[in-house]
């Protein structure tokens, strides 16, 4: 009898031992695919100088574009254009007035898509798209893209990674796309912002009007208006 408790005694053991190293070799795996390299939109600039990012979406607004264009000039700021390749199809002009008056360019995929609905291979084909028809235009653009709608599932961040973009988000957002008074507009910002910020809006009339207002206002309060590559490493 005590020779069969001793040997079962080993076998339970032995299927401890077993056990434990089955949960071993279960989280060090794992733990191996959770530390994989996570690609992250950026929603804010890294930078230590008091300093934000005027960004403008771009799929219509051709109307108001070139008043846009004549604030920023008469204010000295530069800021960050997301252009739709479609857009820059059916209105060259205007992006070749946006790059000759050297504000910065960046991706906004070609066809205005939802691209949380697109395979890997569909975003890759918007980012490429649009850079096939800046060529043609002969305008460099940045390695940054703004994914429509702010979407950025998994294949949306991917495909620009594996394009060497960065995806662009913002930090604070005028929803100038809803028509808010330009009062409301500055509401939204003018408490709100900090160093780094990437304040996003639209080619919309009234952005248009709060734009003056809300330049002058943050370069009372010590602000300097920089693109975004500038405040984004």
């Amino acid at each position: 009898m005590h020779v069969f408790f001793i040997s079962k005694r080993r076998i339970v053991w032995y299927l401890i031992i077993v056990l434990l190293l089955l949960t071993s070799f279960v989280f060090c795996s794992n733990f191996t695919n959770k530390t994989e390299p996570m690609i992250n939109p950026i929603y804010i600039g890294d930078t230590q100088e008091k300093a934000v990012a005027l960004m403008f979406n771009v799929d219509w607004g051709e109307e108001v574009i070139p008043e846009l264009l004549q604030v920023l000039q008469e204010k000295k700021v530069k800021a960050t254009f997301f252009v739709s390749g479609r857009f820059a199809k059916k209105f060259p002009e205007i992006i070749l007035k946006i790059a000759s008056e050297e504000h910065e360019i960046g991706n906004h995929g070609y066809s205005h898509p939802y691209p949380n609905k697109l395979t890997l291979e569909q975003n890759m084909d918007e980012i490429t798209s649009t850079e096939k028809v800046f060529q043609e235009l002969k305008i460099k653009i940045a390695k940054i893209f703004a994914p429509p709608y702010g979407e950025h599932g998994k294949a949306v961040l991917q495909a620009a990674d594996s394009l060497d973009y960065k995806t662009i988000m913002w930090t604070l957002d005028t929803i100038d796309w809803q028509d808010p008074s330009p009062e409301v507009i500055l509401r939204r910002i003018l408490p709100k912002v900090d160093h780094g910020s990437l304040i996003l809006m639209h080619p919309k009339n009234c952005t248009l009007q709060a734009l003056p207002t809300l330049i002058d206002s943050l370069h009372k309060e010590g602000y300097l208006f920089k693109k975004v590559t500038e405040i984004v490493k």
